[in-house]
């Protein structure tokens, strides 16, 4: 051994040169530094493989839904629905929009839908007349008075904007906590830190004492020190992992994706179901209050379904509703994430104690006398610090500027409370981008369709038109060719 003054180690005998020190040193960072990756390694994989399998499942679940109503709508309603199925792809169009996190009001969106279906079946259900652009608006304008779909529009409401915005706001909690897991362990170490881990793990080895680990409270101590910053997020953090596993459940049980995708197509066919057998009504009181539509001229004999008055739309069987993604399941996927979500909570006040609890880092509890205490083998007397920044200023084995909170630490946890605010409102069927009052205004909250100058059936098949990417036929030809169709060829092979 030779005697050499070491600025890190204690000042005796040494196996260390001052450039072995200083190598050393670098190691004891680079050695921290993995164990803080190795140890949130499964928070890391957890929320970025569940933001793949919960996106990737959603998406498959609009467009199975989408698909089983084309299908179904094309089998049941032949070309009268394609000469309107951009009505409903537009639908799904905003839907995705509003799931990918574009700026979208459901209740809008879905009112809109409404509002252009209604157009199209009023005309369906008395083709023995003509209607103008000017008397459709009309009936819209009727349409909340008269309810001419019943309760459906209000139930698939509910139902499917509580889904839709619980799936957005879990997928983009999945995203942000994966973010904020990534940032938080991308640490900047100071000296302070590097000084306390170089003297527990490698001064042993300078004072040729190699086999010798470092007390248990001992290395405590350095880790809180060192990861003051981390314990600082533990409280937003168990929020956070608190809203999310309530998504979740919510998304499971009455908030259930697979069921709200599902019941489009259903719950559409039972309002034009509605609004059919409750035509005549419907009809005498639009009459009433909108005036008598000119006739249609030469217009063919009633066919007798007609005359009879049975119903031109239907409803599907078990076997024609939409079938859910293949391959996947929300339940499993709701049970997998929450058993990987339980042991999240206490993460970061936990991580020096999982550091120190490996073998390869810390001696056991139980060997307290036989352990590097900072100076020699022995017993290590200080107490072990409270966790968080504060707390450091008792620290005994380095010294942490408490007076100035890191600019990083106090960033992710206003990210957090920005997601635990966004799954709490989730929780309740809410998004909260709507219910932030302080923004200006956007552009969904532009006045209703209905209330514009211009004509909502013009803006439904313009938007028709730019996702097609070519020009529609004019459009006040279309109510016409639809009675056309109706009056001409009305079957039961053609028939709603």
């Amino acid at each position: 051994m030779i005697c050499e003054h070491l600025r890190l180690c204690p000042r005796d005998y040494t196996c260390c040169s001052s450039l072995m020190e200083d190598t050393l040193a670098h190691q004891s960072e680079a050695d921290f530094l993995s164990a803080v990756q190795d140890t949130s390694q499964f928070l890391l994989t957890t929320f970025t493989q569940r933001h793949r399998k919960f996106d990737e499942f959603f998406r498959e679940l609009m467009d199975m839904a989408e698909k089983s109503m084309n299908q179904m709508f094309t089998q049941t309603y032949g070309h009268l629905y394609t000469q309107n199925a951009h009505i409903f792809q537009q639908l799904f169009t905003d839907l995705r929009r509003y799931y990918t996190g574009g700026r979208v009001n459901l209740a809008e969106v879905l009112s809109d839908f409404w509002a252009g279906l209604v157009e199209r079946v009023f005309a369906l259900v008395n083709p023995q007349y003509q209607f103008s652009e000017e008397y459709l608006e009309c009936v819209s304008k009727h349409a909340e008075q008269l309810r001419p779909f019943g309760d459906v529009p209000h139930k698939l409401h509910i139902q499917v904007s509580r889904a839709l915005t619980a799936a957005r706001s879990l997928v983009q909690s999945l995203a942000a906590g994966r973010d904020i897991v990534n940032k938080a362990t991308k640490l900047t170490v100071g000296s302070e830190c590097v000084r306390a881990l170089m003297r527990q793990w490698f001064c042993p080895l300078c004072r040729g004492l190699p086999s010798l680990k470092p007390c248990h409270s001992l290395c405590l101590n350095v880790m809180k020190g060192c990861l003051a910053n981390q314990a600082d997020l533990d409280s937003e953090w168990n929020n956070f992992i608190d809203a999310l596993m309530a998504v979740v459940q919510k998304l499971g049980g009455p908030f259930h994706f697979e069921l709200a995708a599902d019941s489009i197509a259903v719950k559409v066919s039972e309002g034009i179901m509605h609004m059919q057998e409750n035509s005549i009504t419907i009809s005498a009181k639009v009459f009433q209050g909108c005036g008598i539509p000119r006739p249609t001229p030469a217009r063919n004999k009633r066919s007798p379904r007609e005359r009879d008055g049975k119903r031109a739309f239907r409803t599907y069987s078990a076997e024609e509703k939409p079938t859910t993604a293949s391959g996947t399941n929300l339940d499993r996927l709701v049970e997998e994430l929450q058993e990987r979500l339980r042991p999240m909570r206490g993460f970061w006040v936990a991580l020096p104690h999982t550091i120190c609890n490996d073998e390869h880092n810390a001696a056991d509890v139980t060997d307290e006398d036989r352990c590097w205490n900072g100076q020699t083998r022995g017993r290590y007397l200080p107490s072990v610090t409270a966790d968080g920044l504060v707390n450091q200023i008792n620290n005994p084995e380095m010294e942490v500027d408490v007076a100035r909170p890191d600019v990083k630490t106090r960033q992710l946890i206003m990210e957090l409370r920005v997601a635990v605010n966004r799954l709490r409102h989730a929780q309740n069927g809410r998004d909260a981008d709507l219910i932030d009052i302080d923004e200006p205004p956007r552009p969904r909250d532009r006045p209703r369709p209905r209330d514009m100058p211009t004509n909502k059936r013009n803006r439904l098949n313009a938007r028709a038109r730019s996702d097609a990417g070519r020009p529609s036929p004019p459009l006040p030809l279309l109510p016409f060719l639809l009675l056309l169709t109706v009056s001409s060829s009305l079957s039961p092979s053609c028939s709603l």
